[in-house]
């Protein structure tokens, strides 16, 4: 079997890459994709522990002397 020259090499590599453009074009997200998967995890049993943990965290960020601190 002879070994494939640089060229043929590469001439697949660049056709083999042009399927893989054209393959994940058709993957992207819809610019629309959040408002889909907004509130899909509201009815979670975890959800709003996951809240609650957030909201710690970004108080605990604050500085003490911020009138939004709960502390």
């Amino acid at each position: 079997m002879a070994q494939a020259t640089v060229e043929d090499r590469l001439s697949k590599l660049e056709t083999e890459l042009d399927q893989l453009k054209r393959s994940m074009a058709t993957l992207r997200p819809s610019p629309q994709w959040p408002q889909v998967i907004a509130g899909s995890l509201e009815h979670e049993p975890e959800f709003d522990e996951v809240l609650r943990l957030g909201r710690a965290l970004r108080q605990a960020d604050r500085p003490h002397d911020d009138p939004s601190h709960p502390g």
